[in-house]
């Protein structure tokens, strides 16, 4: 996989398509070798698209070689996320049964990504209607967190086969989606970056909801610049929002706020002390390293163990839409499903009007600094043998989901990017929180941070090879 061409970075993936040092086959071919390897070990498709893929590989090729462009994504190879409808692709949305038909339907985000002509490589694996931060569905398996080849670690959710596309070389860009950590969990657990947009930046139409008030689309790429340069291409606002203006910051004129507390609390041996290397790295380059904790953090967290806005508005989802679903949901979504049945709806409105109080209060803190840095995900990613004990999967899926929550229930935007590995050689995630709506900005800061750390290519090299693989 070292020399596939998806590790190459997506701009100059588009150089090499353009001048002719890179054919869209060749970039197909090697997604389709990787998939032949290590796709039945690594299962983060539930629709595979190869066949297709290639016959839109030769499609683009020809259309290249007559000078049309069709946008900046031309050729690349990407996976979705199985909670968005795409044309001719089944969706489950992680389900046990298909989705009624009109869920197929491309909503404005695949519509903008496949009016580019990439190739797309399939449809990824994702948590139960996306109610989830481990990865794991009782349905169809959890995808393989190719990290560890000795035992079967969760690779986050909920777009659990998101990241695992990328590592296991089949995709060089992934479209997900973030409800409360659902794009950066896994991309720290499997070792790449990822883009939580700010909610309401991008149309969720036609992306199957779990919470209408917190969902976003969101991206996965093995490096920021390949975020920002696919964000661009997307992105009908560009770099018009916010302080999106600024190229190649230097590190020196950034003040980045660190959290002495909550986000620091409960993490596994190894994770702590790598994000405090890096931010300690950042700093000796000359970047202002200032204590900033972020008000409401505790709040937000007691509020989602309560089940947030998400449960009540799933369930609504579920008692509206006629999808069956209902009475054949994973257990561990139904029982979260089950305890939204008792919330009244003055109780929800009152959710509702706190989420957009701490916002508020959060706003001036945000401000005060260019980032706020994190550990993006507290724990290891647990052995999927370690869930099965009573109380351990809500344990473990709370935790997970306790340091991304924050910024979703205070309207932010931020980006996860791999620093290292813990003390058990899983990767480990450094959470980059900006402004609401400072999608542009906070690529810029995330790009400069990674010029000094270095990609997670560079950090953490290639996964073990499955097992018996050549």
């Amino acid at each position: 996989m070292a020399d596939s061409p998806l590790l190459l970075p997506l701009r100059e993936q588009h150089s090499r398509l353009r001048d002719g040092r890179l054919s869209a086959r060749t970039v197909v071919d090697a997604a389709v070798d990787a998939h032949q390897r290590r796709g039945g070990h690594d299962n983060a498709y539930i629709t595979w698209n190869g066949d297709g893929a290639v016959a839109n590989a030769t499609a683009v090729d020809s259309v290249l070689a007559n000078g049309g462009d069709a946008g900046p994504l031309m050729g690349c190879a990407v996976s979705i996320k199985d909670n968005y409808g795409v044309p001719g692709f089944p969706i489950y949305a992680g389900a046990s049964e298909r989705l009624p038909e009109k869920w197929q339907k491309a909503g404005p985000v695949v519509e903008t990504l496949l009016s580019q002509l990439p190739s797309l490589m399939g449809k990824t694996h994702t948590v139960e209607l996306a109610f989830g931060g481990l990865g794991t569905n009782a349905h169809w398996g959890a995808p393989r967190n190719p990290w560890d080849e000795l035992r079967q670690r969760a690779p986050g959710g909920s777009s659990s086969g998101a990241g695992v596309s990328l590592v296991g070389g089949t995709a060089s860009l992934a479209l997900g989606s973030d409800t409360a950590g659902s794009i950066r969990i896994p991309a720290a657990m499997t070792g790449v970056a990822g883009l939580k947009l700010t909610a309401g930046r991008w149309p969720i139409d036609q992306i199957v909801p779990l919470s209408p008030t917190l969902d976003t689309p969101g991206l996965m790429a093995f490096r920021v610049d390949d975020l920002a340069f696919a964000f661009e291409a997307m992105d009908p606002k560009g770099r018009k929002a916010g302080r999106g203006n600024a190229f190649d910051l230097d590190l020196a004129d950034l003040t980045f706020g660190v959290p002495e507390c909550y986000f620091w609390e409960s993490c596994s041996p190894g994770i702590a002390e790598t994000v405090e290397t890096a931010i300690r790295s950042l700093e000796s380059a000359g970047a202002r390293i200032v204590t900033l904790d972020l008000p409401g953090a505790e709040e937000v967290f007691e509020l989602f163990q309560r089940g947030g806005v998400a449960a009540a508005e799933l369930a609504s989802f579920l008692h509206t839409e006629d999808t069956g679903l209902i009475n054949r949901l994973d257990r561990n979504v139904a029982l979260r499903v089950e305890e939204a049945e008792n919330i009244p709806a003055w109780e929800y409105v009152h959710r509702r009007q706190m989420i957009e109080r701490l916002s508020e209060e959060a706003r001036p803190y945000v401000d005060k600094v260019d980032a706020i840095l994190t550990p993006t995900v507290a724990i290891t990613p647990p052995a999927l043998s370690d869930l099965e004990a009573e109380g351990e999967y809500k344990k473990s899926n709370m935790l997970a989901l306790r340091n991304t929550v924050v910024a979703n229930f205070l309207g932010l935007s931020a980006l996860t990017m791999p620093v290292g590995r813990d003390r058990a050689g899983m990767p480990v995630g450094l959470q980059v929180i900006g402004g609401a709506n400072e999608e542009s900005f906070l690529l810029e800061v995330g790009r400069a941070i990674e010029r000094k750390l270095g990609t997670g290519l560079d950090i953490l090299g290639a996964p073990p090879a499955p097992h018996g693989s050549a």
